[in-house]
């Protein structure tokens, strides 16, 4: 059982003052903190000077005033001196003959958090022997009896000066000790390399920042412990430090994808010559990943500024040029005429859909990520590319076992990977061929889903402008917007992707996004259900309850509104079009400002509908119709 804090000071109290020398500890402001009975017996104090809290200014003019120094002529330079000695905190050992004619040591040791610790020796006896051994022992020189007597003074010294290096060594280790916790507790990589660029100190975190590294890595060069293509990026930066700059790089470590933010810090005292390298590393892969999606999301903003009123005008036009053609195609027109209509209409209409797909692109786009169960996912992907590759063309998956649900946007990354298989085998053409889809986890920094084929692969031309709008290698069959959009949707989400040929032939296409684990049991929650048809109300209770849910049911805004006060509520699910006055949205924006639970809205308004965009604006939106996975995926959205 621990004992109390009043025990153990007393526990402590009754071993100092079994100890036969004197002792004192004056704190940092010079105040008693703790002394023993023996320094009281030794010094023949009043209690007022052995009580806690005394200053040592106030103690020192006692012991003058009383004559424990000699005479002295000026009192108040005396104490002074006195003071301004003990806060220089400097160890040292004397010995001195009191008033009294007994003969005491000192011996003083700094303290590492401030203060000052003195023990007191009487050593009359020490003395009295070495004066019976000069006064009886008349055979031995006078410089035998002075080396004796120097000796013994200086083995006391000696064993001094060892008592304050013990106690040093001791503060040392405690200090490294602390140093080493700290460093290891900080959610970074902190090391030092000599001018050899050899690692002298790691708080063994290098492989928690790098995958794939060790962490013991002292008396290894830096090429060594990270390998050549990361030594190789952060070199330029250390020899920079070595020559005295203070610098930082970030940098991609290609082996396990992670982003890496390093600071290199000269290592040198004052003017002296520069000893080595202090480094700080830190993992900001999470933090490009979000740099990186607002950076895109900023970007389609603009895009659909600069486009949103040429879409419009164009979008104008073509209507015009589709009224003007059709009323020609209606006329008696010259042989060959109606063939140029038709070419023009199907021009036209061509336009019109690729004005859709600059909307597309440009527009808002919404995130809707969700947990995705891989195998099934990757599954019904296989399903929906197998029939468009044709019997010529194999399909092949390569996948990593992941136990893992991972958030996800499942509909805008089947879209772009659909993209990817279908540029595939349109590589491919009518040649037999084969595509591989890779899954793999990247230390669990990424989720890499990667498309090979054995087709003509990429050429210089398109490596270097494939993403770009519009660019395209089909000729007239192609808008040039398919790899634009598959890397506008990685990189809102924070990925992004990569373009290559494999050696034999064929093209590479690497898309990684953010592995990002979800819970794979979903929290049990109560849902406030508000639908004004019966039938529906009924199909969503039961998708609702399939799911583990509890459901409370309401089928206007103010029924609703009267049971949104159940503490045990967790969410509201409502539906925009209710019977009355109010709507869903009306609902919705009550509750919010009321009591701030999470509100989900679901709808089978058109996307045009003024209410529906109003709504899809400031809640999350669920359209109508949908089935168990698809309320399942929203659900985690509304929270």
């Amino acid at each position: 059982m621990p004992i109390s804090e009043e025990e153990h000071n007393g526990l402590m109290r009754t071993g100092l003052n079994l100890i036969s020398q004197a002792l004192s500890i004056f704190d940092s402001e010079l105040k008693l903190a703790v002394c023993n009975r023996r320094y009281q017996d030794m010094f023949d104090f009043p209690d007022a000077f052995v009580t806690p809290g005394v200053s040592f200014e106030d103690t020192i003019r006692y012991l003058v005033l009383r004559g424990e120094y000699g005479p002295v002529d000026d009192v108040q330079e005396a104490v002074g001196s006195r003071v301004q000695a003990a806060l220089a905190f400097v160890p040292h050992y004397l010995e001195r003959t009191r008033p009294n004619g007994r003969w005491v040591s000192v011996e003083g040791f700094p303290l590492p958090q401030g203060g000052w610790v003195s023990v007191y020796t009487d050593i009359t006896e020490v003395r009295i022997q070495q004066q019976m051994l000069r006064t009886r022992s008349v055979e031995l020189s006078e410089q035998l009896l002075s080396n004796t007597e120097r000796l013994s003074e200086t083995n006391r010294e000696l064993s001094a000066a060892n008592t304050a290096l013990e106690a040093a060594k001791n503060q040392l280790a405690e200090m490294e000790a602390r140093t080493r916790l700290t460093t290891e507790m900080m959610p970074a990589y902190i090391a030092h390399v000599d001018r050899n660029l050899r690692y002298t100190f790691t708080n063994r975190r290098l492989s928690s920042v790098l995958p794939g590294r060790p962490s013991q890595i002292i008396g290894m060069t830096g090429l060594e412990a990270l390998g050549e293509a990361s030594f190789a990026t952060i070199k330029p930066y250390l020899m920079r430090a070595l020559s005295g700059e203070p610098c930082v790089c970030e940098f991609t470590d290609e082996d396990c994808g992670r982003r890496i933010r390093t600071a290199f810090t000269p290592d040198r005292v004052g003017d002296g010559p520069i000893q080595g390298v202090y480094i700080l590393s830190t993992d900001i892969t999470e933090e490009c990943q979000a740099r990186t999606a607002v950076l895109q999301t900023r970007k389609r903003e603009l895009a659909a500024q600069l486009t949103s009123g040429l879409a419009h005008d164009f979008a104008n036009l073509l209507t015009i040029i589709l009224g003007l053609q059709t009323r020609l195609a209606q006329m008696e027109l010259p042989p060959g005429a109606a063939d140029l209509v038709t070419s023009t209409l199907a021009a036209a209409r061509r336009g019109g859909t690729l004005i859709d797909r600059i909307a597309s692109i440009s527009g808002q786009k919404q995130l809707r990520p969700a947990p995705v169960d891989l195998c099934d996912f990757i599954r019904d992907l296989a399903l929906l590319a197998g029939p468009a590759l044709g019997d010529h063309i194999s399909f092949q998956l390569d996948m990593q076992e992941i136990e893992d649900q991972l958030f996800l946007d499942a509909g805008s990354l089947q879209d772009s990977l659909l993209n990817l298989i279908l540029n595939a085998r349109d590589a491919i053409g009518d040649k037999p061929g084969k595509i591989t889809l890779g899954v793999r986890a990247v230390h669990k920094s990424w989720i890499e889903f990667c498309v090979l084929d054995t087709g003509c692969g990429f050429s210089p031309e398109a490596l270097q402008h494939a993403f770009d709008p519009f660019f395209t290698t089909k000729g007239g069959e192609g808008s040039g917007l398919g790899l634009s959009m598959v890397y506008d949707q990685a990189t809102i989400s924070g990925g992004r992707v990569r373009l290559a040929n494999q050696s034999d032939g064929g093209a590479r296409v690497e898309l990684r996004l953010p592995y990002r684990p979800a819970s794979k049991e979903e929290p049990r929650r109560m849902v406030l259900l508000v639908e004004d048809s019966d039938d529906i109300r009924e199909s969503v209770r039961e998708m609702l309850r399939s799911l583990g849910h509890s459901v409370v049911e309401a089928e206007n805004a103010d029924e609703a509104e009267r049971l949104a006060d159940l503490p045990e509520l967790d969410l509201v699910l409502t539906d925009i079009r209710l019977k009355g006055t109010r709507t869903g949205l009306d609902l919705a924006d009550a509750l919010r400002k009321r009591s701030g639970k999470p509100i989900g809205l679901m709808t089978s308004l058109p996307e045009s509908s003024p209410l529906r965009i109003a709504a899809a604006e400031r809640f999350p939106l669920l359209p109508k119709p949908f089935d168990n996975q698809t309320l399942n995926r929203f659900l985690p959205t509304v929270i």
